[in-house]
């Protein structure tokens, strides 16, 4: 049976100019993956399974947090829930782990980056990351998630993160930068809801 959210899930990534080889690989690696897989959003069916997470991007620069079994810092995300959208599943995710308010940009979801890489409990992830939009909030994650979570400049970013996300951190900032005049104004009006609803 076909799953439409998978059909837009390998439009989205058909799309992608790849920044490196690496993220060649991951894609040339999620394609043939979900091919094999009968369920390939159920973290529950196979080892290997697609995941979402988000680069939440404003004017302080992109967040990232130290993941709690990982002990690495990087973007929020995970498992993709029965029924959900990959896009949905980034914005829950990134707004669970940090307590901030975030967005897609006005466009519609953007597919920024995708990649495959080792997870907790010998599984593997087909992580589709998205951009997401936020104010300036100061992050306020809940008790259960990791309270290392923080704003980082672009360079920052670099110098913390796991070196598997220079690529996609290289990839936001210029799209931060082509974007800035428009995306600067949705984060604004943000800030301005996020304000009046204190």
């Amino acid at each position: 049976m076909s799953d439409d959210r998978l059909d837009d899930v390998l439009r989205a990534v058909a799309r992608i100019d790849p920044v490196d080889e690496r993220e060649a690989e991951s894609i040339t690696e999620l394609q043939l993956q979900c091919a094999r897989l009968d369920a390939p959003f159920d973290e529950t069916a196979d080892p290997v399974h697609l995941t979402a997470s988000a680069f939440i991007v404003g004017e302080r620069g992109t967040v990232l947090h130290r993941h709690l079994k990982l002990g690495i810092w990087v973007q929020p995300g995970g498992h993709i829930d029965e029924g959900e959208r990959a896009p949905a599943a980034a914005l829950r995710e990134a707004s669970e782990e940090t307590g901030l308010s975030v967005a897609h940009p006005p466009e519609g979801p953007s597919l920024l980056h995708v990649d495959v890489h080792p997870g907790p409990a010998g599984h593997t992830h087909l992580d589709l990351r998205y951009v997401l939009l936020a104010p300036d909030s100061e992050p306020s994650p809940p008790p259960e998630e990791s309270q290392e979570v923080l704003w980082c400049s672009f360079p920052d970013a670099l110098e913390r993160a796991d070196p598997g996300l220079h690529g996609a951190l290289q990839r936001l900032e210029e799209t931060w930068r082509s974007h800035h005049a428009q995306w600067r104004v949705i984060v604004e009006t943000m800030a301005r809801e996020e304000s009046s609803n204190e």
